[in-house]
């Protein structure tokens, strides 16, 4: 669609056909300094204006003050200063009941009642076995030395444990210092100009640090659109505080200071010391993992190599408990920081318009952009948000606009049983979970709450338990088909041996054709039939509380495809595909595996990109939706085919022939 369409549709008042063609050519615009795209996007804030779609007009307007054309960055810091001025006479001319009462008192103690768990319980703990896992595994490399002396053994170990603690303690924030610089450009920072960005900020980090008795953190500002913030270091008095120049951009000021005061949490309870030793530790669990493995296998077979072959796997094993004790302590550390925002800011309501903002600022910015962003992906963990989970909520507030109408997409989140299940592999609880929270503390606060979350409980009881729990059971019995149909498999040999028939193949051609008959049950349920799949939208598949990551939803979308989904990855064969309601993520799988995978990304998925497409799949929802993609059809004619069923059937088929195979075999030999 041409600049000018969309312009003249504006300047005779049709806005709402208006604000579709401008967005549009905005998301194809390759150059976003031009002055067509500037020129654009002050052609949207007036259409917002228009429309009442006020705060994203407010978002585009501090984007354009960033402009390198003076012109342009002066006529937005007019229009800013004009929607907010025309927001404040609104809310001024409204009846004294119907005005929310935003904050509440600041430092007032609020009751968290079982809200995220233990904090010190979770550390102490997270850190007893990291540290004990550690030492055990060096005590087992000393031991693969086969010294003569095991007491000298175990003190050398414990010594190395010691070391590899305190240098992890005290090295790591400067090796997160020289990466922050490497990758994302880091822009260490003064109090003055994060007070001119936000001087609401300055007021809560003077009165925090001098109520705890803390330094002021190191304050850095990274220069990218996506909206993040996050906290590293060893000690309260040299902690890192870094936000992105998204946070200013898609965030009002009360709302960037109860960011900052979130990750101030994090300093004031230490656990973000906690999390960068036991991160590094779990990563020393790993690299003894490979070294003990790679020893093993050069040894040859001799004690050493026995002894590194048992490294390796008690290595492997402590790794993969410690990754999960380091996400159940992630999870803890943020139900706690967003608890002492909602205290020493007395504005919980305004972190919870955080948190769905920054989701928004996530979507908005992906959209713009052929890959999803480096820096978001890269600090997933460390981040106040988990990025993968921002589309169901940041796709609702694109379209709704307005806070309290998208909670629907927090029903998932609270009452699927799979979003429990799905978060036990999550560095930060469900958002719909943590809004919840912060609910409960604008209530003790006597606030009224944000996205009318009464309600949304409300729903969620009456939901069909027998439907969400139901399929939730029996589809945790279909992920271990494979697994179930080995034993039958086994037990089902052992019979038919038993009975009489001499053939000592079917003790393994049973089990074979057991895992099969589990593949080809398993992928039935997974991609179920897709002839009837319905059109919809991107907003009611993420809003179907009974979604599923297992049993697939057939639906078409109708949309454009506006990039690749794999970070930094110029030969990516996934897809982000976008309809009027929002993006959702598209996989492809070629019949000849990654290798198909990736001619597909390396050849055709850049031809693609921009078009307008119908496409089949099936939907599904874990931390992150998204959809197995069937079919893809372009404007221009073009059909692609992806073959999720494929492996899984080819493999069945593979194992039922070798199974059949060996059977022949053995019974004609006996």
């Amino acid at each position: 669609m041409s600049l000018q369409a969309g312009i003249d549709a504006a300047k005779e008042g049709r806005y709402q056909e208006a604000i579709p063609l401008l967005e549009q050519y905005c998301r194809n615009c390759a150059e976003q300094s031009s002055a067509e795209y500037c020129t654009a996007q002050m052609w949207l804030i007036r259409g917002y204006k228009a429309t009442g779609e006020i705060e994203k007009a407010l978002i585009l307007c501090q984007r354009l003050m960033q402009s390198e054309h003076t012109k342009v960055s002066d006529w937005a810091g007019n229009m800013y200063q004009k929607l907010n001025n025309s927001t404040t006479e609104t809310e001024a001319t409204e009846e004294p009941n119907t005005v929310k009462k935003a904050v509440g008192a600041a430092g007032v103690k609020l009751a968290m009642a079982g809200v995220g768990g233990n904090l010190a319980l979770a550390s102490t703990v997270t850190m007893s076995l990291m540290f004990g896992m550690v030492l055990v595994l060096a005590l087992g490399i000393i031991l693969i030395a086969d010294s003569e002396n095991p007491v000298a053994g175990l003190g050398i170990a414990i010594a190395i444990t010691v070391l590899f603690n305190i240098a992890a303690f005290f090295l790591s924030p400067f090796l997160m210092d020289l990466t922050q610089n490497w990758l994302y450009k880091t822009r260490w920072v003064e109090l003055a100009e994060i007070e001119n960005l936000s001087p609401e900020t300055i007021r809560v980090i003077r009165r925090v640090c001098q109520q705890k008795k803390i330094k002021t953190p190191r304050l850095g500002i990274i220069e990218d659109q996506n909206p993040t913030a996050f906290t590293y270091g060893s000690l309260p008095n040299s902690a890192r505080l870094v936000v992105s120049r998204g946070l200013f951009t898609y965030l009002d000021d009360d709302e960037v200071a109860t960011v900052y005061a979130h990750e101030l949490g994090h300093i004031v309870h230490w656990d973000f010391a906690v999390m960068t030793v036991a991160s590094t530790l779990v990563q020393i669990c790993y690299l003894i993992y490979t070294t003990a493995r790679t020893l093993g296998r050069s040894m040859g077979d001799s004690k050493i190599a026995d002894a590194a072959k048992s490294a390796s796997l008690a290595a492997y094993i402590f790794y993969f408990i410690g990754t999960y004790l380091l996400l159940y302590l992630s999870r803890t550390r943020e139900y706690f920081a967003d608890h002492f925002a909602a205290e020493v800011t007395g504005n919980p309501n305004g972190l919870s318009r955080s948190l769905v903002k920054i989701a928004y600022g996530i979507v908005e910015e992906g959209s713009r952009a052929k890959e999803p962003s480096r820096l978001i992906e890269g600090t997933r963990a460390l981040g106040i948000y988990d990025a993968k989970a921002a589309a169901t909520t940041g796709n609702a507030y694109r379209i709704a606009s307005k806070p309290e109408k998208i909670g629907r997409v927090f029903l998932w989140d609270m009452f699927n049983p799979w979003g429990w299940w799905m978060e036990l592999s999550s560095t930060h609880p469900l958002t719909g979970k943590r809004v919840r929270a912060l609910s409960t503390y604008a209530e003790q606060l006597g606030l009224e709450t944000e996205f009318d979350m009464g309600k949304v409980v409300g729903e969620g009881k009456n939901l069909n338990k027998k439907k969400l729990y139901g399929n939730f059971f029996t589809d945790i019995l279909f992920f271990a088909a494979e697994t179930i149909g080995l034993f039958v498999g086994i037990a089902v040999g052992i019979i038919l041996e038993s009975s009489g028939l001499n053939n000592p193949g079917l003790f393994v051609a049973c089990p074979l054709i057991g895992v099969a008959i589990g593949i080809i049950i398993k992928a039935f349920v997974t991609y179920p039939n897709y002839e009837k799949a319905v059109e919809t939208d991107v907003l009611t598949l993420m809003s179907d509380p009974y979604a599923s990551p297992l049993r697939g939803r057939p639906a078409k979308l109708q949309g454009k495809l506006i990039g690749r989904g794999d970070a930094g990855y110029k030969f990516g064969s996934d897809l982000k595909i976008q309809d009027p309601s929002g993006m959702l993520y598209l996989r492809y799988a070629s019949r000849f595996g990654s290798i198909g995978n990736f001619l597909f990304g390396m050849k055709r998925v850049e031809s693609l990109i921009n078009m307008n497409v119908s496409s089949v799949g099936w939907f599904r929802r874990g931390v992150a939706p998204w959809m197995d993609l069937i079919e893809l059809k372009s404007e221009n004619g073009t059909v692609v085919n992806s073959y999720h069923r494929f492996g899984s059937f080819v493999t069945a088929g593979f194992l039922i022939v070798l199974g059949i195979g060996l059977m022949v075999l053995f019974g004609g030999l006996s």
